[in-house]
This record gives C-alpha cells, sequence and structure tokens, in this order.
C-alpha cells in the first residue's frame, strides 16, 4: 500500500489511476472493520471526486493532491456528508457547509475517503468513549490507539488513508500518533482555520495531521495554513519555510518530564540514548526546568470544561439532531434530550464546566487557571528564547489494554506532556520514537516557539537523522 503522497504520485505516474486508488483503498477499509476506525465510507462522492480528479491528471490541471486518499475526524464538517462528533446527540445530522482546512485541502484534488471515529466531543484519551464502540490499535486489537483522535490515527498507521485529519486540544492528535507509530501534528494556535471544527474548547482547539512521513506533514500545513474571514482566531501571520535553519540544534531537555516519576523505564533509557546520540552529532542540549509540569493537567480540565460547558449547550434536542422520544414539553425536552444524547464522559465534563463557572467558584477555578495559563505561557516563552525546540516524551508509556484505565483522573493523566502546547499555543510535533518490548510503539515530542513550525519540522529531520 502507499505510506505517502509522494507514493500515490508515483503510483499516478506509473499507471495508476485515481479511481484504480479508491478502488484500493475501499477494499482495505472493508479489510479492516474490526479495528472500527471508520464510521462511514463516503464512496459514492469519493469515487466521483476520483473520476473527476482523473479528467484533470488527463488535462495537466490536477492539484498537489490529486489522488491522495483522506480521512476525516467525525467533528470536522464536510458538506452535505453526516458529521456526529461520534455523539447520540447528532444523530442524523447532516453539514450544510465544509471545513475551511478540509476545503483547502479538496482544491488540491484530495480525495475524501469517510470519516472516522473519535471519543465523543473529542472528550477523551483512548478512543473508548464513542458512542459507536472503541477503536482498536492497528498493532494489536485489544489495546488502545489513544485519543480522541484515535480513528484517524489507526487510519493512517493501517494504510486505510493516505493521511487524515485530526483534532488536538489537549494531546489528541499527538498521544494517539505516539502509540501507532505514526506522525502528527497539532500546530500554533491560529495557524489553522477552526472553521468547520465542532468545538469543544475553542481556546485550545486546533486541527492537525497524521502522517507517515514529515515531507507529508510539512506539505499539509503549506496547503492549508493561513488566515480565515470565518474564524477571527485564526492569524494573519504567513506561512513561511525559511532556508537558513540552524545546522547545529539548541535542544532544551525538559528535566520535570525526563524524571517524572511515571515514566517507563524503557522510555526513559531511550530517551537517555537520544541525548546522548543528539549531543555526539554536535547539537546543543541543555536541561531546563519547568516546574508546573503538576499544575497543567488541572488548568487545563478547569478551562477545557468550563468551554465545553458554554460550547456543548447548542446541542439541546430542539434544533438539531436527537430529541428524545419520551419528551412532552420544553422541560423534559432539554433535559432528556441532553441525558440520553450525551455520554457520560461529556456529561462529566459539562458538568464540571457549569460547577466552576458558577457563582462563587468563578474566581476560585476559572480566573485562578486564567492566571496559571498566563504563567505558562511567559515561561514557556522564557524557555524558547534560550532554545530552539523543547524535547519531551509525547506520553509516559505505551498504549493500554482496552478496559484497563476505569478510574477518569487516571485517564486524565495520559495527556500530562502534551497539554502544555495546548495550554501556551506553541505548536508540537510527535514523530516515532521506538517500538518497546511489549511490540507497541511510542513516540517523541518536539515544542518550537509560536508560528516556528518550520523549525519543527527541521528539527524532527535532524532528529529522525540521530535516530
Amino acid at each position: 500500500m502507499y505510506r505517502s503522497i509522494s507514493e500515490i504520485q508515483k503510483a499516478l505516474r506509473s499507471g495508476k489511476t485515481a479511481l484504480n486508488l479508491v478502488e484500493e483503498h475501499l477494499l482495505r477499509i472493508e479489510a479492516h472493520q474490526h479495528l472500527n476506525a471508520f464510521l462511514e465510507v463516503f464512496q459514492d462522492s469519493a469515487l466521483a471526486q476520483a473520476r473527476l480528479i482523473d479528467q484533470k491528471i488527463k488535462a495537466g490541471t490536477a492539484g498537489k493532491l490529486a489522488g491522495v486518499i483522506v480521512g476525516i475526524k467525525d467533528n470536522i464538517c464536510y458538506k452535505d456528508h453526516k458529521v456526529s462528533a461520534s455523539s447520540k446527540i447528532l444523530t442524523g445530522f447532516e453539514s450544510i457547509y465544509t471545513s475551511t482546512v478540509l476545503q483547502r485541502l479538496i482544491d488540491q484534488d484530495a480525495i475524501i475517503i469517510g470519516r472516522l471515529n473519535c471519543d465523543e466531543f473529542a472528550m477523551g484519551s483512548s478512543n473508548e468513549n464513542s458512542a459507536f464502540g472503541p477503536v482498536h490499535n492497528n498493532w494489536k486489537p485489544n489495546y488502545v490507539p489513544g485519543g480522541s483522535s484515535g480513528g484517524s490515527a489507526v487510519a493512517v498507521a493501517a494504510n486505510l488513508c493516505t493521511v487524515s485529519l485530526g483534532s488536538d486540544t489537549g494531546g489528541s492528535v499527538r498521544q494517539p500518533a505516539s502509540w501507532t507509530g505514526t506522525i502528527g501534528i497539532k500546530p500554533t494556535y491560529g495557524r489553522l482555520s477552526r472553521y468547520g471544527l465542532i468545538a469543544y474548547a475553542s481556546s485550545f482547539d486546533q486541527i492537525g495531521f497524521f502522517t507517515n512521513t514529515i515531507a507529508d506533514t510539512q506539505l499539509l500545513m503549506q496547503l492549508t495554513a493561513g488566515e480565515d474571514p470565518f474564524d477571527a482566531t485564526s492569524s494573519s501571520n504567513p506561512y513561511l519555510t525559511r532556508e537558513a535553519l540552524p545546522d547545529r540544534l539548541r535542544i532544551g531537555i525538559i528535566k520535570e518530564c525526563f524524571s517524572h516519576e511515571g515514566l517507563d523505564p524503557e522510555v526513559k533509557a531511550k530517551l537517555d540514548h537520544c541525548v546522548a546520540s543528539l549531543k555526539a552529532a554536535g547539537h546543543e542540549l541543555k536541561e531546563v526546568s519547568f516546574p508546573f509540569l503538576d499544575y497543567m493537567v488541572p488548568t487545563y480540565y478547569v478551562l477545557t470544561t468550563a468551554e465545553a460547558s458554554s460550547n456543548l449547550s447548542r446541542f439541546d434536542g430542539v434544533h438539531y439532531g436527537y430529541r428524545s422520544p419520551d419528551a412532552i414539553g420544553v422541560d423534559a425536552t432539554y433535559v432528556k434530550s441532553r441525558s440520553e444524547g450525551f455520554g457520560p464522559e461529556v456529561q462529566r465534563r459539562i458538568m464540571t464546566g457549569t460547577f466552576v463557572l458558577s457563582h462563587g467558584y468563578y474566581d476560585a477555578y476559572y480566573t485562578k487557571a486564567q492566571q496559571v495559563r498566563r504563567i505558562l505561557k511567559e515561561r514557556t516563552s522564557l524557555l524558547l528564547k534560550d532554545c530552539d525546540i523543547l524535547l519531551s516524551p509525547t506520553t509516559p508509556n505505551t498504549a493500554f489494554e482496552m478496559n484497563a484505565v476505569k478510574d477518569p483522573i487516571q485517564m486524565y493523566l495520559q495527556d500530562i506532556f502534551t497539554v502544555h502546547a495546548n495550554l501556551t499555543g506553541n505548536p508540537a510535533i510527535s514523530i516515532p520514537f521506538g517500538v518497546h518490548s511489549n511490540e507497541l510503539p511510542y513516540g517523541i515530542q518536539l515544542m518550537s516557539a509560536d508560528f516556528e513550525e518550520d523549525l519543527l519540522f527541521h528539527a524532527a529531520h535532524k532528529i529522525q537523522e540521530v535516530l
């Protein structure tokens, strides 16, 4: 199968058609239904797209992504196609417009093959919270793939599509990328438009990509980045790729991450070996302190649940989506529809967010969390003045077995290394780092200053050379 955009392009040059590629992927998706990665395959529209693109290829007018097969997380809108955020509350809902990021891919003749399973409303770290059942890790089907973009990660890892779109609110692209051996990026907040992404926590959410090569991630960023009049938080900062990037990197090693008690000893040993190899290759490595690790997950959950409480109030059983068949009267329609339509994890976060925003608790929780967020941003900016990138493990360990983590707090702590970039808005990428003795993959995470994705990609290439 084709693991990169360049392999797709090579196949097209050697006589394959876009229609052939779609048909091959449809067969492969059919053969991997047990992974539960796809909620819906857009067979008819994908085949129609392929036929049009074959005509463009013959005419010499095809875009840069001609024939590339793309899967989309089920919280990204695609006109005239269903989108549910993997929730019962959006039963039967069909989008009337297309996400800006997705449209920019379609404009380059990418083929959208289907929508991918995820944790309900992107709330989860294992992809066990979907209303349509869990996604299974293609490395070991009785293990989780990570979340919330587990379907997007598995689809790329198992070659069910060339690349996929996910969303990252607290690590929802990078964490499953780590656990499936793929590359996952969360761009700078505002780098990509959020228009057409169903909101969980608006000041954290970013669309990101899953790929098998850094070159593919770079190309997708170049084609989708940029200001969007439909999203006031999108940045007007142009996406530039500088040529004069440092050959010898200044890499900050976050001491608290490397010495964290929850870090798997095997992952720690590989990290120490990587640091020694990078030094030997001539890079400058410096240990830096970021003494806020224990505050980040609590701060993240106070702020994101508050935003979720507000954002999810629109799903009410009145305007669209699921309405309880037992509802009689206005109050019962709201109460029953939301109680039956939302799963337990989404309900937990809505109630937590409503609590932290309530009178008497707002200043104690929400205001305090915003103050902590400002401190985190300032300290991170200071560190990145002395370092080109910050390096840490993506996750403390490899994927766990299905149903192995039952305590919500333990589940939230899976994001301990990834929430940093969402709280501060910095770009971060997870690249494959190794395969554990338990035969499961894990990743390493790089973070750079705002809008320096080109430096992030450059550093990822350098580290891959050493690895």
